[in-house]
């Protein structure tokens, strides 16, 4: 997955995805989503072991309910994909953004003015991210029409949020 998720990282394109959304399926995105909520829960400073497993268990469910989600929404808006192309498309560039966004993070905290621009590079994560769901949508889902994409994945995100802020209150 990982010289996959290079070739989306690197030609961002509806075309892209499409060439890549038969290539795996749920089991393989959410291995490779539960590497990258390792890999940033070890990148995160100060945490404890239950913060540590909140973390990970968090990404996975948040993954999880996200993806069913665009899939649901997606479906109920015309669009034709299944839950393995948008699970497999989604982790192909969530996983390793959310890796390298950690890093970059990680690397701020440990400086004083870096921790001044934390807020910026949540927002320059945040824009990646729609950016490629964006595209994501387009080609797992074969959703054309921007209201459509847009419904899909701000249904999409508000049910993601809701689980992780529940799963983070039930695992304190």
């Amino acid at each position: 997955m990982f010289s996959q998720s290079l070739q989306v990282l690197s030609r961002p394109s509806v075309a892209t995805f499409e060439e890549l959304e038969n290539k795996g399926t749920l089991r393989e995105a959410l291995i490779y989503v539960l590497v990258a909520a390792v890999v940033t829960g070890l990148l995160g400073t100060g945490s404890s072991a239950t913060g540590f497993l909140s973390s990970v268990i968090g990404t996975l469910a948040g993954f999880l309910v996200f993806t069913y989600l665009v899939y649901y929404v997606g479906q109920n808006q015309g669009g034709s994909g299944s839950l393995d192309q948008v699970a497999y498309t989604f982790a192909l560039f969530w996983a390793p953004i959310n890796v390298i966004f950690s890093a970059l993070g990680f690397l701020l905290v440990i400086t004083v003015l870096g921790i001044l621009l934390l807020p910026l590079l949540a927002l320059a994560a945040l824009a990646v991210n729609v950016y490629f769901a964006y595209l994501a949508v387009q080609s797992s889902m074969n959703l054309r029409e921007r209201g459509k994409i847009w419904l899909t994945l701000v249904a999409a995100f508000l049910g993601a949020l809701v689980v992780s802020l529940l799963t983070a209150a039930l695992l304190r």
